[in-house]
């Protein structure tokens, strides 16, 4: 079992309760479970085309979802970065010590094989043992 646990938040794919159940499963007693959304910036070129508030507005809301996500579990900590999610996973897992990253998957297809989704990519580069949920 794992004294610190990271479960990578996709808010938008309804997956969060099932992954923090499994971390919940997945701890010593008293461990740490850090719940993380990585906030991926829109790319300068449609930047330049949405503005700083639609950014800023949509990076409130997945604030304000990601309270909601973890406010009624005792014992996980919310945090939210700015980055490139499977880089900044693996940045964060390395920095803070953590023992094992919870991560959902979705059913690989042709693309996947050929460019790797960020579960795939998490797996091959962390430095830690990774937890992969799929659902069904």
């Amino acid at each position: 079992m794992y004294n610190k646990i990271l479960v990578a938040m996709a808010l938008d794919h309804g997956i969060s309760p099932e992954m923090l159940k499994i971390a919940q499963a997945l701890c010593n007693p008293g461990a740490e479970i850090v719940a993380l959304h990585v906030f991926e910036a829109p790319p300068s070129s449609v930047n330049a085309y949405l503005g700083e508030d639609a950014v800023r507005e949509g990076y409130e809301r997945a604030r304000q979802l990601m309270a909601e996500k973890t406010a009624h579990i005792e014992g996980i900590t919310a945090r939210i970065v700015r980055g490139h999610t499977y880089r900044t996973l693996i940045e964060y897992a390395a920095d803070h010590d953590i023992d094992c990253i919870v991560i959902g998957s979705h059913q690989p297809d042709f693309s996947d094989y050929l460019l790797g989704s960020t579960a795939a990519r998490v797996v091959r580069h962390a430095p830690c043992a990774v937890h992969v949920f799929r659902s069904s």
